[in-house]
């Protein structure tokens, strides 16, 4: 099951207000809290395990499971060892993530760890980690990977070593995770902070678009937002948006027929499996309303990401709905009736031979 995710810092920002966010996060779903003991001062120890233990615990009385950062200088400071994890338990975590890892036998041993946490390792480091703790005979089922966030412009991942390092874990059956990024927020666990999130080219998207394309690689389970606090009308964007079906935020015209607006946004839509470089093509609405009259009211040429609805001019392919891949000549007997709007339009190459999507109408 995919989930969304939100971030917290009790270390930056109040008990209270987390747990407010919290609460709303709650109402729209989210079921992950990430949340970091990197930057935490060893010499106030005490005042740690008070603010994150209530936190996590209020967490949990959500229904919301939650993984906190560390690394091997972590534990060297706060006085904790590999084959002993009570600490993480005792604050209530569900699990540990390693951003910076052992030598892979560790690695292996607290996967059999008695307090029963999961264990998230860092899939963007891109060595051979994960197989390295494998070849320890770790026990898998208590595995996970999540990738890093990256806070400073330009330092975050290239799309091609994002998919290249999380295939491995997908191979090998483990849950992942990526991180993207508020407009909104502005808190996160370091002083710098110019949006965090996963993948470099997300930093200035919308966050349904950063979230959409996530999940279109069908390499990414769980989407956590990477700063605090996101806003409501964030967090219910994210709630609405179809994990298993890419759906198309779009503009429709105002002049469009009930019934072509209804193909648009209520009909079930596909890829046919015989792809076209220059068409997305739904089918199946030209044969649910055959013999209706589709009549031109505005054939002018296509660009990439226009929505189309064949007229009756063209026969038996009336009402179809096609989505332009390329710009294309209007032969007078197409409809040009919407569009994909800018930011989802990177999201039409994801578009695979009977793949099923949606439409998400906006305002211009």
């Amino acid at each position: 099951m995919r989930t969304l995710g939100i971030s917290v810092y009790p270390n930056h920002q109040s008990v209270e207000d987390i747990k407010e966010y919290m609460k709303l996060a709650a109402k729209y779903g989210f079921k992950r809290v990430f949340t970091c003991l990197l930057s935490v001062d060893p010499e106030e120890k005490e005042r740690i395990v008070s603010d994150f233990s209530e936190t996590i615990f209020f967490a949990k009385s959500l229904g919301m499971k939650v993984v906190a950062d560390v690394s091997p200088k972590v534990f060297g400071e706060l006085g904790i060892s590999y084959d002993n994890l009570e600490f993480f338990k005792e604050i209530g975590a569900d699990g540990i993530r390693l951003d910076m890892g052992f030598t892979g036998n560790e690695e292996s041993i607290m996967t059999f760890n008695p307090q029963n946490l999961d264990i998230e390792l860092n899939i963007s480091s891109g060595t051979r980690y994960l197989e390295n703790i494998l070849s320890y005979q770790a026990n898998d089922n208590k595995l996970l990977g999540c990738h890093n966030f990256y806070p400073h412009r330009y330092t975050g991942l290239s799309y091609d070593h994002f998919i290249e390092t999380t295939k491995v874990y997908k191979e090998n059956g483990i849950r992942t995770a990526a991180f993207v990024n508020s407009p909104t927020a502005k808190t996160g666990p370091w002083p710098v902070e110019e949006g965090l999130c996963t993948l470099e080219m997300h930093r200035e998207w919308p966050i349904t678009t950063q979230t959409k394309h996530l999940w279109a690689t069908d390499l990414i389970d769980d989407v956590i937002i990477a700063n605090a606090f996101a806003s409501e009308e964030e967090l219910k964007a994210l709630s609405e948006i179809n994990p298993y079906k890419l759906t198309l935020d779009c503009v429709i015209r105002e002049d469009t027929p009930a019934l072509e607006r209804k193909i648009i946004l209520e009909e079930f839509h596909f890829n046919r499996g015989d792809v076209s470089d220059y068409v997305i093509r739904s089918t199946q609405s030209r044969v649910k309303y055959k013999g209706h009259d589709f009549k031109p009211f505005n054939t002018e040429d296509m660009a990439k990401g226009d929505i189309i609805i064949e007229t009756s001019l063209y026969a038996h392919y009336a009402g179809e709905l096609q989505i332009a891949l390329l710009p294309m000549e209007n032969s007078g007997k197409s409809n040009v009736v919407g569009y994909i709007t800018p930011n989802d339009r990177v999201l039409l190459s994801y578009i695979q031979p009977w793949q099923k999507f949606g439409f998400n109408e906006v305002s211009q």
